[in-house]
């Protein structure tokens, strides 16, 4: 059982969980412009410091990782980084991992020293969306990223020691581009062997109208067409000790393994998708949290 309470109106979270407390630092705020359209900006560099600190007056002995959010932190600079990182260091000495989301493009402006004086500092993980490793399905998303501007981003962070947990959206390429989106996501991987793997099924609470804008001809996939794609992504796939989890709520079906050491059960699990589904163990659509 989780118990979430607030340390700071627009900051600190802390979690308190069965394997100890997580610290959720907002280092970005979220704010809605034109009552639509969401976006971040940093917060203040002090405000934030004062905010690990209060943090550490309380909790110094209980929190155990520390996730930067509301947004990407990589967009920050490096020395204010290293900044925060330091002032976690100091104010709550049990942390054990340091994680943040991280944009491709955030990366290209950073060197691999840089990224491993954050390594050193307590940066120990970053959960890049990827979404795709098809040029062509990056684009007609506006993801703002190619195949070659995820793969140095990756690159990077692994020459700087720092793990990488990758995230792919199966889907997202519909019917036109599913087999491109799924040949080309794993030879994003393969090529890069992150640490961390993981899948969700594209879904769009909100609508698809605005996504349409800029790619009219998607279509989604049915449920069978789903697992079509990721069993052709397994089976590209080459990886050598990568944790794989597509246990997502979005997700129909719930897999979980190493790959390349467990690719024959995953395979033999979609497969059974495929062809017994009645048999597979899929979520019910209430289940999917969606």
């Amino acid at each position: 059982m989780s118990i979430l309470f607030f340390v700071h109106q627009r900051g600190a979270i802390v979690d308190i969980a069965c394997d100890g407390r997580v610290l959720v630092e907002q280092v970005h705020i979220l704010r809605n412009v034109h009552g639509s359209t969401k976006k971040f900006h940093a917060r203040e560099e002090d405000e934030t410091l004062d905010a690990i600190k209060r943090c550490g007056e309380q909790y110094a002995s209980q929190v155990q990782r520390v996730f930067l959010g509301d947004g990407d932190a990589m967009v920050l600079s490096t020395r204010r980084l290293m900044s925060i990182l330091n002032a976690i260091q100091t104010h709550l000495p049990k942390v054990r991992r340091v994680s943040t989301y991280c944009l491709p493009r955030n990366l290209r402006k950073k060197t691999v020293q840089e990224l491993q004086d954050m390594r050193d500092a307590g940066l120990s993980i970053a959960y890049v969306g990827a979404e795709s490793g098809d040029d062509e399905v990056l684009q007609k998303v506006n993801k703002g990223e190619t195949f070659e501007s995820t793969r140095d981003a990756l690159d990077k962070l692994g020459s700087a020691g720092i793990n990488r947990s990758v995230m792919l959206l199966n889907g997202l390429g519909g019917r036109v581009f599913s087999s491109q989106h799924a040949k080309n996501s794993a030879r994003l991987v393969n090529l890069t062997q992150p640490e961390f793997l993981a899948t969700l099924v594209v879904s769009f609470p909100q609508g698809e109208d605005r996504f349409r804008q800029g790619f009219p001809q998607w279509e989604p996939l049915n449920q069978r067409e789903l697992f079509g794609e990721m069993e052709q992504f397994l089976q590209a796939l080459e990886l050598t000790r990568t944790v794989f989890r597509s246990d997502h709520a979005s997700n129909w079906l719930v897999l979980k393994g190493v790959l390349g050491a467990e690719k024959d059960r995953l395979l033999q699990q979609v497969r059974q998708a495929i062809d017994q589904p009645n048999t597979a163990r899929l979520r019910h659509e209430w289940e999917r949290g969606l």
